[in-house]
């Protein structure tokens, strides 16, 4: 695990970024990288899915399961967010009696989104739409 932690720090060094914080949790495997970068706050959204990219190809190469890349917090804020967005929808679902559509997201919000309202047995939810549309519908149960 050593010589790929190793790569990944030279990777990131050779792309450019030299003032980083990397750290591991191979419990949860989490990749946790901190970059003081204006253009990294920037440009987070299409930055951290290429570097997940690329680091899941250094795993492959080494017969390594994937680990989960997070930059800056983002991915953490964002799950946050999707969970906050989940609940208001759920109640709203509940509340109103009707169907509640949220945003096109993609397969890992959309997966928070399912697992977050299971905990609500009278609702459901199913994803619609292709590509980048898909999103997923929280359904009343009557």
């Amino acid at each position: 695990m050593n010589e790929i932690f190793e790569t990944i720090k030279n990777t990131i060094h050779k792309m450019g970024f030299s003032n980083t914080e990397i750290s591991f949790d191979e419990e949860h495997r989490k990749i946790s990288v901190v970059m003081d970068d204006k253009l990294i706050h920037e440009n987070i959204a299409t930055f951290l899915p290429a570097l997940d990219h690329l680091l899941g190809l250094v795993f492959r190469k080494n017969n390594q399961a994937p680990f989960v890349l997070d930059i800056n917090y983002y991915r953490r804020e964002r799950e946050r967010l999707i969970a906050e967005i989940a609940r208001a929808s759920a109640k709203k679902a509940m509340v109103t009696k009707t169907d509640v559509e949220l945003p096109p997201m993609n397969g890992y919000e959309r997966r928070l989104v399912h697992m977050e309202i299971t905990t609500h047995p009278e609702l459901k939810t199913e994803s619609v739409g292709e590509g980048k549309e898909r999103r997923v519908v929280i359904k009343h149960i009557e």
